[in-house]
């Protein structure tokens, strides 16, 4: 079972400014991408394969003028850009389909730079340290680990959020923990006088955070 591991990262100025470029980049494959398969679409053909598109929105992109700047940024995040837009495009068909369940899924949309900013390495990209973790064409980067991650991590995500914090996102794989079985039942009942009532007597009172701190 995969599991994702949280942890805030300080970047200095440098690192703050490849990251921009980073996410940039990865944003402008995706939606040089996305913008050619709707194209495509509109006249009636079906949408390239992934390797395809990773040739000509990444490695030849990388050959004119107007997108040269992609060679600034790793070509692991521009990879999996695109491996994230198949299966976004693969959801979508799918659940069009009715093979996935649950709420509809809709189809990709463009990405912006004005909400959460993202970019995702896969081994090879990233090196962890006791302090520090490696991105590639980045530098080390300060984390503080809050907690200890479990196994080594298949893939790492950072990610800058709207208030302008960074992130680093790990992907683990873990054993899922199976509970005793019980053949022991509780009922409960909410309300508002009191919060929850179980069916054994035990009360749980309604939690008054304003009334405990009115006085501070």
């Amino acid at each position: 079972m995969k599991a994702r591991y949280k942890y805030r990262i300080y970047p200095n100025n440098i690192q703050k400014t490849a990251l921009a470029k980073l996410f940039g980049c990865a944003r402008t494959v995706w939606n040089d991408s996305l913008g050619y398969c709707n194209e495509l679409y509109r006249q009636g053909e079906k949408k390239p394969s992934n390797g395809e598109l990773q040739k000509q929105f990444i490695t030849q992109s990388k050959n004119t003028k107007h997108r040269e700047w992609l060679s600034e940024v790793s070509n692991i995040p521009l990879e999996q850009s695109l491996n994230d837009l198949h299966q976004a495009y693969q959801n979508f068909f799918n659940s069009c389909e009715g093979k996935r369940k649950g709420k509809a899924v809709k189809p990709p949309r463009l990405k912006t730079k004005k909400s959460r900013q993202s970019a995702r390495f896969r081994e090879g990209g990233f090196k962890i340290e006791p302090h520090k973790v490696y991105l590639a064409k980045v530098g080390k980067i300060k984390i503080i680990w809050s907690k200890k991650l479990p196994t080594e991590p298949s893939s790492v995500t950072v990610i800058k959020d709207s208030a302008n914090r960074y992130f680093l996102s790990f992907v683990v794989e873990i054993n899922s923990e199976t509970l005793a079985k019980t053949d022991n039942l509780v009922g409960i009942d909410l309300s508002i006088k009191t919060f929850a009532t179980f069916s054994n007597g035990k009360k749980v009172e309604v939690p008054k955070p304003l009334k405990k701190k009115i006085n501070k």
